[in-house]
């Protein structure tokens, strides 16, 4: 089949199983449009019933449809145009959407809008295309124009019109992707989640390139420059991410408070939002996401400016909404991440946060002379050690196989590593499926001991710093309860390779920077498991890359 115009939505299953009566797109009754839809139609039951009374019948059980019926809706009573009909439905729309919609009508014309869900419109040569991510269009063209909240674009073939939902006609400015084609596909590898793995030492670099200065002690954060004064005078620093992200902020918490002294609270964005949080004068408050479209994180934003904080923002996405919507802040550079679940991402995203909190040291003054220029040693040191650890990865695929048919994993470490332990079991939880906990160590014998038995792997994250026997000492209650042990370590040979089944060693780095190293055997062993189990690596079930409603 050849068109010149089309749509189509990879659905996401909030409203109805995912079957082909919920799929999108919907059309009208009448069979003159189209209309795909992401987001939630929060007020979506009270206008079915509304619409129902009035004689139009529903197919599917998707808040989409009912946007289709309402736009039907308006036209029928008003004879308004398309354009015009959807701008009139959407203001009695409570929610988030960006929605594209064609018309039999007029098949020259394509139009999308967007509210609280990410749209980007590409331009190429006699061709446009619309998206919610830059990945799908870069192979096409790189000239894109950002959506913001409240507009709607009318594309047609002579050119495109973006207006505000008030009908106000805009001038928009085309931006330059920095992504290459290269970047988004495979490379040889067999999922993007392996090729994601094995890039971090690259990408690290990246998210280090002009930041850490040559042949200098010091830091350079060019997005924050203007603000650095104020942020390190911060009373609090408070920190909303959502999954991964969050993973990161905790260890960022960690850093944050050792190196520059300032209180650091992590939370989750999406809780944030809702629980009227108490923000003070002297606040600031970081957001921390990978595409910087994520719904919970933008509602964070959104709070923290309602009462006057400064927000700064951490994301991988040029021109992403969270890097136009806060005050300042800091790209990753990692370039894009395909994979669902997030590596690369992480361990870009622990970097900027260490450099974050080196620099903010440094303008206090709590961090100077020998020590900051060994930090700053430290860091730079990071993408090498990171390649050793990959270049042991065959050893890592082999001990998959021992565990390919484990049904529960515990991860347990301390201090920085504790979020650590959180994230190797979220990525195992996400592309295996295997029921995963990580828990502080020393909070093992608080519950998690109850379900140690022979069946029951045990990740350790064991580095030899001031924890060090501590956590051997709970090796120690693993083991005399007949718990596998399987160790991520900086330790000479010795007494874990006595009471381990399994010892993973990585190389020594300073203690507040170790989540950068001792991250990688677990996404490693979580990448191996789940190919070995059969599942979709990049695409697990029930998962989308960027969360962009809540």
């Amino acid at each position: 089949m050849y068109g010149k115009l089309g749509i189509g939505h990879t659905r996401w299953a909030t409203h109805g199983p995912p079957n082909d009566v919920n799929a999108h797109p919907h059309v009208s009754s009448d069979g003159s449009f189209a209309l795909v839809h992401n987001g939630i139609i929060e007020n979506y039951s009270a206008l079915k019933e509304s619409l129902t009374a009035k004689g139009y019948v529903f197919e599917s059980q998707t808040d989409t449809e009912v946007l289709v019926r309402l736009v039907e809706d308006v036209r029928k009573s008003t004879g308004l145009s398309l354009g015009k009909a959807i701008r009139q439905a959407l203001s009695q729309v409570h929610g988030t959407y960006g929605i594209a919609a064609v018309s039999g009508e007029d098949p020259d014309m394509l139009i999308a809008a967007r509210k609280g869900s990410p749209l980007i419109l590409g331009i190429g040569e006699g061709e446009y295309f619309l998206g919610s991510d830059a990945a799908p269009i870069v192979e096409y063209t790189r000239k894109v124009v950002y959506l913001n909240d409240g507009e709607m674009v009318i594309v047609r073939r002579s050119g495109f019109t973006v207006y505000t939902v008030e009908n106000q006609m805009l001038d928009k400015t085309i931006h330059e992707l920095e992504w290459d084609l290269e970047q988004i596909e495979k490379g040889g590898f067999e999922h993007f989640m392996l090729k994601e793995i094995m890039e971090q030492p690259s990408s690290i670099e990246n998210a280090m390139r002009g930041r850490l200065l040559p042949r200098s002690p010091y830091v350079m954060l060019g997005g924050l420059l203007d603000v650095m004064d104020s942020l390190s005078r911060s009373s609090r620093i408070i920190i909303c991410a959502c999954g991964t992200s969050w993973h990161a902020a905790l260890a960022g918490e960690y850093i944050i408070e050792s190196l520059a002294r300032i209180p650091v609270e992590v939370e989750y964005a999406s809780e944030f939002r809702y629980r009227d949080p108490i923000l003070n004068e002297g606040d600031a408050v970081i957001v921390i996401s990978q595409s910087g479209e994520t719904a919970d994180t933008l509602a964070a934003i959104h709070e923290a400016q309602r009462q006057g904080i400064p927000v700064y923002g951490i994301c991988n996405t040029v021109g992403s909404t969270i890097a136009r919507d806060t005050d300042a802040g800091v790209y990753l550079h990692a370039g894009p991440e395909i994979g669902v679940a997030s590596t690369k991402a992480f361990t870009a995203q622990v970097t900027v946060l260490s450099m974050l909190a080196i620099k903010l040291a440094q303008t206090k003054g709590t961090l100077k002379g020998p020590e900051l220029a060994k930090m700053v040693k430290e860091i730079r040191a990071i993408p090498a050690k990171i390649q050793r650890v990959l270049n042991g990865a065959e050893k890592i695929e082999a001990l998959s196989s021992v565990y390919r048919y484990a049904s529960n994993f515990l991860y347990l470490g301390r201090g920085p590593n504790f979020p650590v332990a959180l994230e190797g079991a979220l990525k195992l939880k996400e592309i295996s499926y295997i029921h995963a906990e990580g828990y502080p160590a020393a909070e093992m014998k608080h519950g998690p001991i109850a379900l140690i038995d022979r069946f029951m792997p045990v990740v350790f994250i064991a580095m030899h710093d001031a924890t060090f026997e501590k956590v051997v000492s709970n090796i120690e209650e693993v083991v005399a309860r007949d718990g596998i042990v399987i160790a991520v370590t900086d330790a000479p040979k010795g007494r874990l390779d006595e009471l381990c089944d399994h010892v993973i060693r990585i190389p020594t780095t300073h203690t507040l920077l170790s989540p950068l190293l001792t991250v990688i055997p677990l996404q490693l062993l979580s990448y191996y498991i789940a190919v070995l189990r059969g599942c979709h690596v990049d695409q697990p079930r029930n998962l989308a890359k960027s969360v962009t409603v809540e």
